[in-house]
């Protein structure tokens, strides 16, 4: 016995992977967090299919439809927003399910960090200014490791994606000005990334919480932040080896000047 965890991208109903799309016109039975999912999405699973809404559900229940349903020989796919590996809560899905020798195959999605990061026209990893991406959330009612401290975090100083935090601006910028960060590191606030009231708002640190809070925007947000989101960075003169003429690869000899 198998469901599918299916990623359904960002919000934009084109943005599921042909895949996932796939496995969701052939189900039997669709969950989906329709708070989060888009039903324009959806309703592309066929017309016969039993589709279940979840955001009014708890654990127990959504994986008892999920068990009951696969038990009559039924294709059970479970929709999550965005991709299921980055804030998915899949883990105490698939550790009730394997505990009823349910398997569960998952099919990657579009991620809002890079939906936003598109949404922003931004490259999060520049040559030269930083190569790292950091994804985490701000700390709220729901605590981070001891180690994942955003402070501590912020100290490297590359890009660093926020899920989860529109409501924790002025904590988010607290945390980065004690580790270090100037007031005019540029950030990039998308909210609803890919739907069509998508909002884009490029701030820097000193006026996050301002520009926020004037744009009324405290939930459903990614927050990017660093010098990689600066609004003026293809004026710069930041480049990969990868095009170089004069670097050598294994596609490509280089030429010199």
């Amino acid at each position: 016995m198998k469901i599918t965890i299916i990623g359904a991208g960002p919000g934009d109903p084109d943005l599921i992977t042909v895949k996932g799309l796939k496995h969701l016109q052939e189900a039997d039975v669709v969950l989906f967090a329709d708070s989060l999912v888009s039903t324009e999405l959806i309703e592309r699973a066929k017309p016969e299919a039993e589709i279940i809404k979840t955001a009014g559900m708890h654990l127990e229940e959504m994986v008892e439809v999920m068990v009951d349903r696969v038990q009559e020989g039924k294709k059970v796919v479970r929709v999550h927003t965005g991709d299921p590996a980055v804030y998915g809560a899949i883990m105490e899905q698939i550790a009730i399910l394997n505990k009823k020798d349910v398997s569960v195959e998952i099919i990657p999605g579009v991620s809002s960090v890079f939906a936003s990061a598109a949404a922003l026209g931004a490259e999060l990893t520049i040559p030269e200014l930083t190569q790292t991406v950091i994804l985490t959330r701000a700390e709220g009612r729901t605590p981070v490791p001891e180690t994942e401290k955003l402070r501590d975090l912020a100290k490297h100083n590359c890009t660093v994606a926020l899920f989860l935090s529109a409501t924790l601006t002025k904590k988010i910028v607290r945390e980065f000005l004690a580790a270090g960060w100037s007031k005019d590191t540029p950030v990039g606030v998308v909210y609803k990334a890919t739907w069509p009231d998508q909002k884009i708002v490029r701030s820097t640190l000193e006026h996050l919480d301002e520009d926020m809070r004037t744009n009324g925007i405290r939930k459903q947000a990614m927050i990017l932040a660093g010098w990689a989101l600066d609004k003026d960075i293809h004026q710069k003169d930041f480049k990969s080896k990868l095009y170089d003429k004069a670097f050598t690869h294994g596609f490509r000899k280089g030429v010199k000047e």
